[in-house]
């Protein structure tokens, strides 16, 4: 602890004070850190159970215009699994930023327009080592633009297609 030339008491960063920087933190002696697998969504059982941690998160939001099933009805879940593959630490990076935009825009409710427009970003968090696995793969924002089909109206199908 030092005094700096404002006057201002500063104290020495964390990380200086670590001997060989595997000493827990504070958080870290405080809490059990539990490891969370992604959520799967290939069975009826799998999808149930993330909707059901959507249900819980949407009920937690406290934004004016949230509406019942905002994150739990329609296309959403489907949605927002795709944009996190179903790694509950971006799932809730992506809410936090989302709330915080629609606050700031006075939509004040998610939707997926909203959603798209944000970017999963880990960047600031150093504490993190990626060399280790502790930053998942974020996937991408990118959707499959579902191919049109081609009109097939006027082809010509020969003789062949005038039999049957």
């Amino acid at each position: 602890m030092y005094v700096d030339t404002t006057g201002q008491w500063t104290l020495a960063s964390a990380s200086s004070r670590r001997v060989n920087g595997l000493e827990a933190t504070q958080t870290e002696r405080r809490f059990d850190l539990v490891e969370l697998g992604p959520f799967r969504y290939g069975s009826s059982a799998n999808i149930a159970a993330w909707v059901r941690h959507l249900t819980g998160v949407e009920n937690a939001l406290r934004l004016l215009d949230a509406r019942p099933g905002m994150l739990s009805t329609g296309t959403m879940p489907e949605y927002l699994y795709e944009r996190t593959g179903g790694v509950v630490g971006l799932l809730e990076r992506l809410i936090e930023d989302g709330c915080r935009e629609a606050m700031d825009c006075g939509q004040e409710h998610l939707t997926e327009a909203l959603l798209d427009a944000i970017a999963i970003d880990l960047d600031g968090s150093p504490a993190r080592d990626a060399g280790a696995g502790e930053v998942p793969p974020v996937p991408s924002r990118k959707r499959a633009i579902a191919k049109r089909g081609r009109n097939t109206v006027f082809d010509d199908r020969g003789p062949a297609g005038e039999a049957g």
